[in-house]
């Protein structure tokens, strides 16, 4: 028995069957993570049912306590009588154990607070009244209650009788006005964002040649008369665009609804204040479904907003993608370039054994330790001479001597080029001599065959670093506090704006998104979901450039197969 234990073991079996559990293992706990984070943040957009009860727990300083609650229930759990009870609320400690109740009551402009706990053995008269609204607003959160009135400047033109039941004609006359007020608030937005902001940029660029010329001492009355008419003509677009804006912000303001949330309390909403608005009690399957992927549609296609608890994403999606993207352009070359010299050109001896080591020891180094770097060498040195040297006219205020785009793509080329120059590397050492002395004996020279043979074969490798660098860079944090991440970006580095793709500027990014959201909200409940949603898209994002580059690598592959069988 000892001796067929024995050979079993000699035989290599036990290691595989242990690299077989921990691969399985693995792919348990990664599948487990983005079941956790689906669920846990995709659930967010689903439209939930609204309820309406009478919440009354016990107080030892007053016998009536009892109040209204409207709001969504979020999650339950079950909580130890001695904790309940040490909060200050007098319940039967003999009771081991007590259920309560998360519960989003939103309106935090008449509350206060988003979010409470409430203990399920003391809510009665529950119901789910299919007349309660629930209302995203671009300012104090989601509002829920009942539409009573619907006024036009000021005047009472719709009322309810049946303030809990649904009243179609009161309903669709709120959507037509609410869907009316959606449509200024674009045009206003694309006007002040798009337009006014491409007269702002205009207007700074003519006086940064002003500054300039009066540098150069070339503020000649004939040069400054040709930037003061281009600016005559700014203004007068400014001033028309400015009497539309007015005029749209009359528009939009006409129309005001009044809602009676909990307990009676009334409020008077207007209609610019709402960007989405439904009767999630009277929506059916196929509704739901609509209004979750519309409310999903909007998180991934507009701006954040409510200090990153509220809105959309879409900026840092923007900013994630174009940084990994120069980023690449910037570690390709260096990574391949490198390689290439170390494995090609350099003598083979203990410097060369050197610069391998100290390679291999970068890829260890932590990535904050190339943030402060990029801080220090990227923007403080780099950035600031070219300031002084192409920037002297917008000085003391910095242009490349502060965190952008540029310096934080390069960075990340920094950190992730170790990646690249050892499987660049790899992918060099696997060529046979035989296919480089072949092309050197048909009269190519080492550049030729470097160039044309070797390398052609080699860009799976490279395609393999690069696939590997991409999947650090992009999941990045630290370094990108340093040299050019913010919380909110108000604009795209690429817009239609000469240069077009502006690198000097800060950007978002997921990753910090993440961050931000997750431990510097002020509201953390409502920040929850979104950082489980959050973090689902950065994976998803970082898996879309991954499955890119490994299709373009098995097409590089399939290419040159033939030839490395040879």
């Amino acid at each position: 028995m000892k001796n067929e234990i024995g050979k079993w073991y000699r035989s290599g079996s036990p290691w595989i069957w242990m690299n077989a559990g921990a691969v399985a293992i693995s792919i348990v706990m990664v599948i487990g993570l983005l079941f956790l984070l689906t669920v846990r943040g995709m659930s967010h957009f689903w439209p939930k049912d609204v309820l309406q009860a009478t919440y009354a727990p016990p107080s030892e300083y007053s016998e009536d306590t009892a109040t209204e609650i409207i709001g969504e229930l979020v999650e339950s759990e079950q909580v130890p009588a001695v904790q309940i009870a040490s909060s200050g609320i007098p319940v039967d400690e003999s009771q081991a154990f007590y259920q309560r109740n998360l519960m989003k009551l939103g309106n935090r402009d008449l509350t206060g607070a988003d979010f409470s706990w409430v203990l399920d053995d003391f809510v009665t008269d529950i119901s789910y009244p299919e007349g309660v609204v629930t209302l995203e607003r671009r300012e104090w959160g989601n509002f829920y209650g009942f539409l009573a009135e619907i006024h036009e400047q000021g005047q009472l033109v719709a009322e309810t009788s049946n303030l809990t039941g649904v009243d179609e004609p009161l309903w669709q006359d709120f959507n037509q006005r609410l869907e009316r007020a959606l449509e200024i608030f674009e045009e206003i937005y694309r006007i002040e964002n798009d337009e006014i902001g491409d007269i702002n940029y205009a207007v700074e660029r003519l006086r940064l040649q002003q500054r300039r010329l009066e540098l150069n001492g070339e503020d000649t009355p004939a040069n400054l008369a040709e930037l003061d008419a281009e600016r005559e003509t700014l203004d007068a677009q400014y001033l028309e665009l400015q009497l539309e804006l007015n005029g749209l912000y009359e528009e939009i303001g006409r129309d005001s609804a009044v809602f009676v949330a909990a307990n009676g309390q009334e409020t008077e909403i207007e209609f610019s204040e709402i960007v989405f608005a439904y009767q999630p009690n009277t929506l059916g399957v196929i509704a739901k479904i609509g209004t979750y992927f519309q409310k999903l549609g909007e998180f991934l296609t507009d701006e954040p907003r409510e200090a990153n608890t509220e809105g959309g994403i879409f900026p840092a999606i923007f900013g994630t993608v174009m940084m990994v993207l120069l980023m690449s352009v910037f570690v390709t070359p260096f990574g391949v370039i490198a390689a290439v010299y170390l494995r090609e050109y350099a003598k083979q001896g203990v410097i060369t054994r050197m610069i391998r080591i100290a390679v291999n020891n970068l890829a260890g180094v932590p990535s904050i330790v190339y943030g402060v770097f990029g801080l220090g060498f990227f923007i403080y040195i780099i950035g600031g001479e070219i300031d002084q040297l192409f920037y002297p006219e917008a000085l003391p205020a910095p242009t490349f001597g502060t965190g952008g785009l540029l310096w934080a793509s390069l960075t990340l080329a920094l950190l992730t080029v170790p990646v690249v120059i050892v499987a660049t590397e790899e992918g060099l050492a696997r060529i046979p001599r035989s296919v480089r002395e072949g092309s050197l004996a048909l009269g190519a020279t080492k550049f030729e065959t470097l160039w044309r043979v070797v390398l052609p074969m080699a860009s799976p490798a490279m395609m393999t670093g690069l696939i590997l660098a991409v999947a650090r860079a992009a999941g990045e944090v630290a370094p990108l506090m340093l040299v050019g991440v913010v919380k909110l970006a108000p604009s795209l580095p690429l817009d239609g704006n000469y240069p077009y793709l502006h690198l000097d500027q800060k950007f978002m990014h997921l990753g910090f998104h993440i961050y931000d959201v997750g431990f510097q909200s002020p509201n953390v409940e409502a920040a929850r979901p979104l950082v489980f949603a959050t973090a689902l898209l950065l994976v998803i994002v970082i898996a879309v450039l991954n499955l890119t580059a490994v299709a373009l690598r098995n097409r590089l592959r399939e290419k040159y197969k033939a030839l490395d069988s040879h």
